[in-house]
């Protein structure tokens, strides 16, 4: 696992680092501390990561500068910082939690518990998604996506207007940070259930969920259940 850090204040970055340390153990294969924005974007285009540990205030610098871009990308995001009052604006752009300083190892350790657990643990949904299209960064309303398809390490999103979109993070990595509105009906898709119209089965294990468009969705086996109960 590797873990970037943005944090100024040495000693508070190195606290959080020896906690990482600690908590994480062997499955840590790297950890690097950047102290300003700007180094901590040159080492995201140069180097894989799998989870970022940001600070919101760098040097008088609001990391809510970094934040739309950083939640555009594969990893995942954790915010540790004092700024408590802004928790709920970074949920909303869907990071996947909010450490308050001063933090405690427990604390931290729930943060990593969070990472590993793919359940919609959150009391605060995300309301947006930030997407890459060339060199824009798109907003995407989180109310405005009808089903997510699985593309690779990639995921593609699909908009009652019609758009489709690549988003940087994976199927999995989403359905961490999505509302509960959001259903996994198929190892390749994530569906908005209040799109849903209705769910058929065509026989021999073969099962298709009808979107309120007539958009066709595959839907897994063991999930058929579920989900015509949840459509009534």
């Amino acid at each position: 696992m590797k873990i970037l850090i943005v944090e100024d204040e040495a000693l508070v970055a190195q606290r959080i680092k020896r906690f990482t340390e600690q908590i994480m153990g062997n499955k840590l294969s790297s950890i690097i501390v950047k102290t300003t924005l700007e180094s901590a974007e040159i080492h995201i285009s140069e180097n894989p990561i799998d989870l970022l540990l940001l600070d919101l205030n760098l040097s008088g610098k609001n990391g809510f500068e970094i934040l739309q871009k950083v939640t555009a990308e594969s990893f995942h995001t954790i915010i540790i910082s004092a700024n408590i009052d802004k928790a709920l604006e970074a949920f909303e752009y869907g990071v996947l939690d909010f450490v308050g300083k001063p933090f405690t190892v427990e604390r931290l350790r729930k943060a990593f518990d969070r990472y590993n657990n793919v359940d919609k643990l959150s009391a605060y949904p995300t309301k947006y998604l930030s997407v890459k299209k060339g060199d824009k960064l798109l907003l995407i309303d989180i109310t405005k996506i009808e089903y997510i398809k699985g593309s690779g390490v990639y995921a593609e999103i699909y908009t009652t207007d019609g758009d489709s979109l690549l988003h940087n993070k994976s199927l999995n990595n989403l359905d961490t940070i999505l509302p509960s509105n959001f259903i996994r009906i198929h190892k390749s898709y994530l569906v908005n259930i209040n799109y849903a119209s209705h769910i058929t089965n065509h026989g021999a294990g073969k099962y298709v969920l009808a979107m309120n468009n007539n958009t066709q969705v595959p839907v897994s086996r063991n999930k058929y259940k579920e989900i015509k109960n949840l459509l009534g």
